[in-house]
C-alpha cells in the first residue's frame, strides 16, 4: 500500500478502555480506565491492546486478507500489531504468543488460520516463540458478524479447550486475534488458558470494532 492509504489507518491512541481497548474521546484520570460496558463484565484476560479501529484501510486489509487470501496485506497487519504491542505491552515478561485457533473444518475450508500467521510475523520480529496447537477450537461455531454481543458470548460458550496444561502453567501469555468486537472470542480462549494456569493472559488485536 502508499503511504497516504496507510497514515489513513485511526490508531487506538489513549485514553481506551483497559479490558476492551476502545477508545474514549473524553479527559479521564489514571491508567487504568474502564468503559461503563466492561464495568460489569467478567473477563479471562487481564487487559487488551489493539492496534487500531476496525475501518477504512485496515477493516478492508484484514477481510482481503482473511478471505481472499491476499497475503501481502499480512505484512501491513503485523506491522500495525507491531508497533501498538511494543508501546503496551513489555515483551520482556511475555513468555509465549497463542493465536486464536480456528476450527479444522474452517481451517480447511480458508487454507489457513490468519491469527497464526499474524503471531508468526510478531515472533520473528519480537523473538517471542508462539505456542501453537495446543490450544484447540473443539466447537465448530457460526460466524458472529450478525450476533450481538449476548449472542457472540453465547455462541463462543466453551469453543475452546487445551491439549496439555503443563504447556501453559505459571506463563505470562498474549492470546491474539485479528479482530476484537466483543472480545467474545478471546475471552472464551482467554478462560481455557487461564484454567490450565496461566499466571496472566493479555488479549491483541490489529482491529477494534467500534
Amino acid at each position: 500500500m502508499c503511504p497516504t492509504c496507510l497514515s489513513s489507518a485511526k490508531l487506538i491512541e489513549p485514553p481506551f478502555c483497559r479490558q476492551c481497548a476502545s477508545p474514549f474521546t473524553g479527559e479521564v484520570t489514571g491508567d487504568t480506565f474502564v468503559c461503563g460496558y466492561c464495568q460489569n463484565l467478567r473477563f479471562y484476560f487481564s487487559r487488551t491492546v489493539c492496534a487500531c479501529r476496525a475501518e477504512g484501510v485496515p477493516r478492508d486489509c484484514i477481510l482481503r486478507f482473511k478471505y481472499n487470501r491476499e497475503m501481502y496485506f499480512g505484512t501491513h497487519l503485523v506491522n500495525w500489531l507491531l508497533n501498538a504491542s511494543q508501546r503496551w505491552i513489555d515483551w520482556n515478561e511475555i513468555d509465549a504468543i497463542v493465536p486464536v485457533p480456528l476450527h479444522p473444518r474452517k481451517q480447511r475450508q480458508r487454507e489457513f488460520n490468519q491469527a497464526e500467521y499474524l503471531a508468526d510475523g510478531l515472533s520473528r520480529a519480537l523473538e517471542v516463540p508462539t505456542l501453537k496447537r495446543n490450544a484447540r477450537r473443539v466447537k465448530d461455531t457460526s460466524t458472529q458478524t450478525r450476533l450481538d454481543a449476548e449472542a457472540r458470548a453465547r455462541n463462543m460458550h466453551d469453543a475452546f479447550a487445551v491439549r496439555d496444561a503443563s504447556a501453559f502453567k505459571g506463563k505470562r501469555l498474549v492470546v491474539l486475534d485479528d479482530v476484537f468486537t466483543t472480545g467474545a472470542t478471546l475471552n472464551s480462549c482467554a478462560k481455557v488458558l487461564g484454567a490450565a494456569g496461566a499466571r496472566e493472559v493479555i488479549a491483541l488485536a490489529v482491529a477494534r470494532g467500534v
